[in-house]
């Protein structure tokens, strides 16, 4: 018998905010991570993308800090990306609006001013990137004397993205007595290294197979044979298509990001861009512009693959191959989210082959190969494109470079305006 958050022995008040939110059956990783968080013990959890990681820490912080003291910072939960902690800070703000707990996201391309006030006044919750923090650290802005618990959302990532020396500088500024929670899609080797320095006995949460590809089961994959030319073509054609509604489609590089999102405008498709060459504001004017429906294709960067939540999505075009499987896993995760269906689709050109087949491997299964419609004649490809095509890892970025249904359960964020009961993020 699935357990009921009423089951959970939450308080008055978090109980009312989770229903109030439309939630009443915690998802596997809920039911598993909560009661031990609850009982003060470390949790190191893997959980698929999409199953409400962010209200498995959520609750029970925001449970443990209620009864505490009010104005000095009890909890730090840093997060890889500035989309990923606007969105954790966002349904914290929702879970915890009966406890009086105020909440701060910290992040870059912003002003520091409303961020140094935030620790002025002893904001209780702290959400914030590496970067950032250590900025303010390094100002004498951001103490952090008072934590007593301590969360990592996403670690693979953080350290995919260089930031194992900065979260080793500001865990060391953190009270050794403390609770730490280690949550993510995906606990890598190197992950499991750095948890065994931060984590004291951790109780381990596993809802998925022990690998770091596993994809949510409600998404359909598919793969299209595709000359490197003809890509936006390809995509042009598919979006004629009205069963494509809405699509995040996933570049390897900023320039080629500005290149498709430019081009889809030109063939009269409502697209905006979104990475780490974009400023705040345009980051998150994008993605309120796509969430409201206005834009039809948001073009990314693996920087986004993390911490954008978007009801219902669709459709994941991975325009170019990823470099690794866990970023292919990451990308596609951001559909068929709360148990939910979804297709990711994924333009293979020749010089795209074998990292197509690492990829198969790694997910363990073969990817349907779909009949390529017919497109227009490529133009001839420069010189750049010929040398990129005979060495795609001499011109590939690296990772760090990406910087950037039955009962309801609750996985944070929006819902759905269709109506009825259904799973939130």
């Amino acid at each position: 018998m699935q357990p009921t958050f009423d089951a959970l022995g939450l308080s008055p008040a978090l109980l009312r905010a989770v229903r109030e939110l439309g939630f009443t059956t915690p998802t596997p990783v809920q039911a598993q991570a909560i009661p031990p968080a609850l009982a003060g013990k470390d949790v190191l959890a893997s959980a698929q993308t999409g199953t409400g990681k962010t209200a498995a820490f959520g609750i029970p912080l925001l449970e443990r800090l209620a009864p505490l003291p009010r104005k000095k910072t009890r909890a730090l939960i840093l997060a890889p990306t500035r989309e990923l902690a606007a969105q954790i800070a966002q349904h914290l703000t929702e879970l915890g609006k009966g406890t009086n707990l105020r909440v701060a996201a910290i992040y870059g391309g912003v002003g520091f001013g409303a961020q140094i006030a935030a620790f002025a006044r002893g904001t209780e919750i702290i959400v914030a990137t590496p970067g950032r923090l250590m900025d303010l650290m390094g100002q004498g802005a951001a103490r952090l004397d008072d934590v007593s618990l301590l969360v990592l959302d996403e670690a693979d990532r953080m350290l995919d993205m260089g930031f194992l020396p900065a979260v080793k500088r500001i865990v060391a500024k953190v009270p050794a007595k403390r609770q730490t929670l280690c949550f993510s899609a995906t606990i890598a080797p190197d992950v499991l290294k750095l948890t065994r320095d931060l984590l004291h006995d951790p109780v381990r949460v596993e809802t998925v197979p022990q690998s770091n590809s596993t994809t949510a089961t409600g998404i359909t994959h598919t793969a299209y044979t595709v000359d490197q030319g003809s890509k936006t073509d390809l995509l042009v054609e598919l979006l004629k298509d009205n069963n494509i509604f809405s699509a995040i489609a996933f570049t390897r590089t900023k320039a080629r990001a500005n290149r498709l999102a430019m081009a889809l405008e030109k063939h009269n498709v409502p697209a905006e861009r979104i990475h780490g060459d974009r400023s705040q504001a345009q980051r998150t004017r994008a993605l309120a512009d796509f969430k409201r429906g206005k834009l039809r294709v948001l073009v990314a960067t693996d920087v986004a693959a993390r911490g954008i939540d978007i009801v219902d999505l669709g459709h994941v075009v991975n325009y170019d191959v990823p470099m690794v499987p866990e970023d292919y896993v990451h990308r596609v995760g951001r559909t068929a989210r709360a148990e939910q269906t979804g297709d990711a689709i994924t333009f293979v050109s020749r010089d795209e082959e074998r990292l197509f087949r690492d990829i198969e491997k790694a997910v363990g299964r073969r990817i349907d190969r779909s009949k390529t419609p017919e497109l227009p004649e490529p133009p001839p490809p420069t010189a750049h494109q010929h040398a990129a095509a005979a060495f795609p890892q001499r011109f590939a970025p690296s990772r760090n470079q990406h910087a950037f249904s039955g009962p309801s359960s609750f996985k944070g964020g929006a819902r759905s305006h269709s109506g009825g009961n259904r799973r939130g993020r």
